[in-house]
């Protein structure tokens, strides 16, 4: 079913595209990564939504006081909790279904680079019968593997005075944390329990994927990048970043001087 569903169609759209646009394989990733994101667009509009429903209750008097009346009664709490969410529409798991969705596409994705790539003869075998009938594999194999200074069919990095800098992970890390920073809400409520989780997400997600660009093939090094570069260019488009986040203290609300 894995083959089926998400192998087999990801290893043919990229060779679809790699093929139309003259054979450059990088080019083919940042496509099919803009394609991944337009169709997961409304998907990532929802996430948006709950995220900023889940903030304003938050920061609502009326959830911050029933917190503080059932802060020794986790049952009522939970129960007030459910409540709420139900009269107000919320829904707690709109915010994660974006990402849950993110690690199948990154598995699958890394496994088509690979496979599309076919560095070995059992490989190019697996290619073989991975392909759609309309794919012409004679036409187009051995794919081109070189992307500006990478390899991506391999780990990169750059030799800078006698050490491997893996230049890529690091703006994959530096991407992703600013994607998160820029995605995270003012918080007004000191015990905001999903203002502390997105803040040790957005720590926790740079340095895992950072890891991933570190250990894996490049290509999926360019997909995180670009893909992380139209998640923050689709919060800005919609008014949503917050660019205050990025500067020390700036998710912080300012306490209004009294006069």
């Amino acid at each position: 079913m894995w083959e089926t569903i998400i192998i087999q169609p990801m290893v043919n759209v990229l060779i679809l595209i790699y093929d139309l646009i003259g054979n450059n394989f990088g080019i083919a990733i940042i496509l099919f990564t803009i394609l991944i994101r337009l169709i997961t667009w409304p998907l990532n509009a929802q996430q948006m939504k709950g995220a900023q429903a889940m903030q304003e209750l938050q920061n609502d008097k009326t959830w911050q006081d029933i917190q503080k009346k059932y802060a020794k009664d986790k049952e009522k709490l939970s129960q007030e909790q459910m409540r709420i969410y139900k009269e107000r529409g919320i829904n707690p798991f709109a915010s994660c279904l974006p990402t849950l969705i993110q690690f199948p596409v990154i598995i699958g994705l890394y496994q088509s680079i690979i496979r599309a790539l076919a560095g070995t003869p059992l490989s190019l075998l697996q290619l073989s019968r991975s392909l759609y009938p309309f794919q012409s594999i004679e036409s187009i194999i051995p794919l081109n593997s070189k992307f500006l200074w990478m390899d991506l069919g391999r780990p990169e990095s750059v030799l800078v005075f006698g050490f491997a800098l893996p230049t890529l992970a690091l703006i994959v890390a530096l991407t992703t944390y600013m994607q998160a920073k820029l995605t995270m809400p003012v918080s007004t409520n000191p015990n905001d329990q999903s203002a502390m989780m997105s803040g040790m997400m957005s720590i926790y997600m740079p340095l895992l994927l950072g890891y991933f660009a570190l250990t894996f093939a490049s290509g999926l090094s360019v997909y995180f990048i670009t893909s992380n570069l139209l998640g923050i260019a689709q919060y800005a488009m919609q008014g949503k970043a917050n660019w205050r986040n990025l500067l020390p203290g700036g998710n912080k609300k300012p306490v209004p001087t009294k006069k």
